[in-house]
């Protein structure tokens, strides 16, 4: 028996059943579906891991820089510092003028009647303070007496 050697060409026919034709394309789905879905969820996680490394370095640099204040300052600091330094201007220019004026502080006395009033009052008190210690030695002695009648 001679052999012969099989000739192929793009007119070679092959016998396979359809269900093996349909379970090798099948294959070749489910494998195309899975691999596809494995390289976007790599890809998906390698970009976020990238924006986290640059999220990141861009937290480590302002933590650093912005105390220093090489990043510059916020708008709002800005002007709340331009409004502190008119403050301070202002209150400068009000302690000159008060203590330019403040004479009549110095020199003020009150009127004699007033004066008067307040020495009134003053004596007054004082009599009210040795008028409440004799009260209470008088009670402190009557209350003595009664003890020693009890006994």
């Amino acid at each position: 028996m001679a052999k012969e050697i099989a000739q192929m060409s793009d007119d070679t026919q092959v016998a396979m059943p359809i269900r093996n034709i349909l379970s090798i394309i099948g294959a070749v789905a489910v494998s195309t579906w899975a691999y596809s879905g494995v390289i976007e969820r790599l890809n998906n996680l390698e970009t976020k891991l990238e924006v986290k490394e640059e999220a990141i370095g861009l937290n480590s640099e302002f933590r650093i820089n912005w105390p220093r204040g090489t990043m510059g300052v916020l708008p709002s600091d800005s002007a709340q510092d331009r409004e502190i330094a008119q403050l301070q201007l202002e209150l400068e220019r009000i302690m000159e003028e008060v203590e330019e004026n403040d004479t009549w502080i110095d020199d003020f006395e009150p009127p004699k009647s007033v004066q008067e009033s307040v020495d009134t009052v003053r004596e007054m008190e004082l009599q009210m303070v040795v008028m409440q210690n004799e009260i209470d030695r008088l009670r402190d002695h009557v209350n003595e007496m009664h003890v020693n009648n009890l006994k």
